[in-house]
């Protein structure tokens, strides 16, 4: 499962078919290899307002490169992040919805502490074993469209606004 924490990340990530990651996470992302299955989970605060988001599972992807380094690192909110891969987005949820993780965790191996399951979230990415796969992904399934449908609205909450001189 990817973990994305930040709207304008994950617009970039959505219209580019691409993922970044932080140079300190380099090795524990470079188990990712062409054909793996990831689920894209949006934190609380992905989208700036923790009180009122959720963290959901919005999205599937297929990693469709290795994990080497950028020719040009991507920079978001005053990180770099110098490696990544590329992605095929296979389904999104549309903006706003998606797989709420908190009503799952009793039910998931990835979790084994469910009154501290959000402590495993702190890295980009979480391994799920396929009990834990086909029980979000089928919950995704039954809510997802075809990414051509649903990126703009992504892409269009995730840019910040432009301010001009006057």
């Amino acid at each position: 499962m990817l973990v994305i924490g930040d709207r304008e990340a994950l617009a970039w990530i959505l219209s580019t078919q691409r993922m970044a990651f932080p140079g300190h996470r380099a090795r524990s992302v470079a188990v990712l290899r062409p054909g793996d299955n990831l689920l894209l989970y949006t934190t609380r605060g992905c989208f700036r307002n923790p009180s009122r988001d959720r963290g959901r599972v919005m999205g599937h992807a297929t990693v469709t490169s290795a994990v080497s380094p950028l020719d040009v690192p991507v920079k978001f909110v005053d990180r770099t992040f110098p490696v990544g891969c590329a992605l095929s987005i296979e389904s999104l949820a549309q903006y706003g919805t998606g797989v709420d993780l908190a009503d799952q965790v009793s039910r998931m191996h990835a979790f084994p502490n469910p009154m501290t399951w959000s402590v495993y979230l702190r890295r980009p990415v979480v391994p799920l074993d396929g009990h834990d796969y086909a029980l979000l992904h089928r919950a995704l399934r039954k809510i997802a469209f075809q990414p051509a449908s649903v990126v703009p609205e992504y892409v269009v909450h995730g840019t910040p606004p432009r301010i001009s001189g006057h």
